[in-house]
């Protein structure tokens, strides 16, 4: 379903004078509840709805809970990542802004870094707590944090990992944390199950994975798995993390946040799964569900305990009599993983596209995009628009009646007329990036960009031109056919305008 209406140009709108951010006027009991879900590493072909669309091979890693998501809402077939990589994803999608528009572009990856988000940004957790709503924020959080030293009340500012760490104060995490961005709760992991940090939190403070747990630098020698230190490198951590438990127990404190919040007044959950990022270590089973050892590796019996976690947050919205009037949003923070053996048996990350997470190339950045909520959303539907994790803020914002200013959320679209069927202005352009390789992309149309440039872009090339309609497996690069020259050379000024000037590429909301 595609509804096409001109669209106006973009550059005018961000002239408009904009009322100044107020909570909306409608009773809160008009307001539905929104469970945000952000899979980690997981692409379009991890899904087996998704898989059986491009392939005839049997599905290995059956995602049912996922799949019956999609089955209850609309998918969303030309979704991307704000990014193909997951930190700077993540500052996109709590935020509604290109990388770029951060302090840091490539992204923040240090738990010891200020967060790119500043405090006139607008937020998912800000959003919904400016309409009332209660929030709250379960999962990797990975936008960076501050912590004091324990000889001072200053916050360090050092390297992520290394014996320095040492002198800082691991029981309090201080700032740039969820309750900074608008969250009333929060169950976080700073960095995933990757690491260095190896912690969780709950409200701000040091959440023990069990009563022996010291705090410690943990590695290789220490750990309870050698596997639990990440090829990220050892750090600060919980002397009993347990990555094979983790995802559960997040999935656990999430249905707990419904089971509480459910009443009256609405409730936004943020969930953001570890799953299925490196080290991949399932556990034996789940609640009687057998997972390591089902599927051909240990990368895709993770995509079985993601399914769970979903089963586990579905299940607590209907237990609680929630799930008809909430909003489901469940997308990924970059496309799939290269996983060659499973490939051998017919299971490909990025479906049918070329490239996988780290990459400009479709693999790297389509993503799983799936919304649902009953009674609005028609069941069971499927839409070409081009959509990105960036326009989940305008989207809420609209739903909330939260009035943006255009300072916020410049590259987010408001997708609930698209959701509910009704005439809805298409985003014209998306702006991209890759990852440590240091592509840029600029999606038109059907047509993509890749402009190759260094980290401090002192350097710039354009690589690639691709026609997606035509060749969506970006197999014939057209950038040095003569007929597409002037096409080339527009997209490429364009991206460097839209960037150099600041300018929003999205509607004020």
């Amino acid at each position: 379903m595609k509804t096409i209406i001109k669209p106006v140009l973009i550059s005018l709108l961000a002239s408009f004078v904009v009322a100044p951010n107020l909570a909306n006027a409608k009773a809160q009991a008009d307001l539905p509840n929104v469970v945000v879900i952000l899979a980690d590493d997981l692409g379009l072909g991890d899904v087996s709805k998704f898989h059986k669309q491009y392939s005839d091979k049997p599905v290995v890693a059956p995602t049912p809970n996922i799949d019956q998501l999609a089955q209850a809402g609309m998918s969303f077939m030309d979704a991307h990542s704000p990014t193909a990589l997951c930190a700077p994803s993540r500052y996109s999608v709590m935020s509604g802004n290109s990388t770029y528009r951060g302090y840091a572009p490539w992204g923040v990856w240090s738990s010891f870094a200020p967060s790119s988000i500043t405090n006139d940004d607008a937020t998912i957790g800000r959003v919904a707590k400016q309409a009332g709503y209660t929030t709250g924020f379960v999962g990797k959080w990975h936008l960076g944090g501050t912590f004091n030293l324990k000889s001072e009340d200053k916050a360090y500012r050092g390297p992520k990992t290394g014996k320095e760490t040492l002198k800082v104060d691991m029981r309090k995490w201080i700032d740039d944390n969820p309750s900074s961005m608008g969250f009333d709760y929060d169950f976080t992991t700073p960095t995933g199950v990757q690491g260095p940090l190896y912690f969780l939190y709950e409200n701000n403070d040091w959440y023990p994975f069990s009563k022996n747990s010291e705090i410690v630098f943990l590695d290789e020698n220490n750990a309870i798995d050698p596997k639990f230190v990440s090829d990220k490198g050892p750090g600060m951590g919980d002397s009993h993390w347990n990555a094979r438990e983790l995802n559960m127990m997040l999935a656990n404190k999430a249905a707990d946040f419904i089971k509480r919040s459910a009443g009256d007044k609405p409730f936004l959950l943020n969930y953001w799964s570890p799953a299925v990022h490196i080290p991949h270590t399932p556990p034996q089973q789940i609640n009687g569900n057998k997972i390591a050892g089902q599927t051909p590796t240990n990368h895709l019996d993770m995509n079985l305990v993601l399914d769970l976690e979903v089963k586990k947050i579905v299940q607590a919205l209907k237990d609680a009599g929630e799930y008809d009037n909430t909003l489901i949003i469940f997308t990924s923070d970059n496309g799939g993983l290269i996983d060659f053996k499973a490939q051998k048996q017919g299971h490909n990350s990025a479906a049918q596209y070329r490239g996988y997470k780290n990459q400009p190339y479709e693999g790297g950045h389509r993503v799983p995009f799936i919304t649902v909520w009953p009674g609005k959303i028609k069941a069971n539907t499927q839409s070409d628009s081009l959509v990105n994790g960036t326009d989940i803020v305008a989207t809420l914002a609209n739903i909330m009646d939260v009035k943006l200013n255009a300072h916020q959320a410049k590259d987010s679209w408001n997708l609930l007329p698209l959701l509910e069927g009704k005439p809805y202005q298409e985003r014209p352009l998306l702006m991209a990036q890759s990852g440590s390789e240091n592509e840029l992309m600029l999606r038109q149309g059907d047509w993509k960009i890749i402009i190759k440039t260094n980290y401090k872009l002192t350097k710039r090339k354009l690589m690639s031109l691709y026609n997606l309609a035509d060749d969506p497996q970006e197999k014939n690069n057209l950038v040095n056919d003569s007929k597409y020259k002037d096409k080339a050379k527009m997209m490429y000024e364009l991206y460097w305008k839209i960037r150099e000037s600041g300018e929003r590429t999205a509607p004020v909301m």
